[in-house]
């Protein structure tokens, strides 16, 4: 694997190193030594699929503060996403700034994502899957999040949304909140 730093300080694009031969490919996804030994340890105590039927579906921004914080890995098994990660951490440098990749069933990247980040994406074919693998495990009734369009963020999506959720389509803005 490799791990290429972003602008905020603990998201990370994780490249999958296939190996190829006339049968395919075969490619190492997530190994907890590989992560520590990069400076990034992370240990998934949950996985969790998403499953996009419409192109243009935003799913986000989503976090949970502490106490149940967590760490997110997240990758597009089908089809292809807009991912984002929104900095929410007050002693960050890089508060209330964002970073994004395109994770894509053919590229095999992924973007991890520290407590403190709101992530969100929007899907860019339809019939897209997307694994997260979670530290620790989801905590329900804990959920927050920020409204995908806040100007606060100024995020540059790639489209606007066709398909979101009355709960994601409803948060405040940021400084609202």
């Amino acid at each position: 694997m490799r791990f290429t730093a972003t602008a905020i300080a603990g998201v990370v694009v994780v490249d999958i190193e296939p190996r190829t031969d006339e049968r395919g490919a075969f490619a190492r996804l997530h190994c907890p030594e590989e992560f520590a030994a990069a400076g990034h340890p992370f240990v998934p105590a949950q996985t969790s699929l998403s499953r996009n039927l419409h192109a243009r579906t935003l799913r986000g921004l989503h976090y949970q503060p502490a106490p149940y914080a967590e760490t997110k890995l997240v990758r597009c098994v089908r089809g292809r996403i807009f991912d984002v990660a929104v900095d929410l951490r007050p002693d960050s440098p890089t508060y209330r700034q964002w970073t994004a990749a395109e994770l894509s069933a053919e590229n095999g990247r992924a973007l991890l994502i520290p407590e403190g980040v709101a992530h969100g994406f929007l899907t860019l074919e339809p019939d897209t899957d997307v694994i997260y693998q979670i530290a620790p495990e989801y905590r329900p009734g804990h959920e927050a999040g920020v409204r995908w369009d806040d100007p606060a963020f100024a995020i540059a999506w790639p489209a606007a949304p066709e398909m979101i959720s009355p709960r994601d389509a409803g948060y405040l803005d940021y400084e609202a909140g």
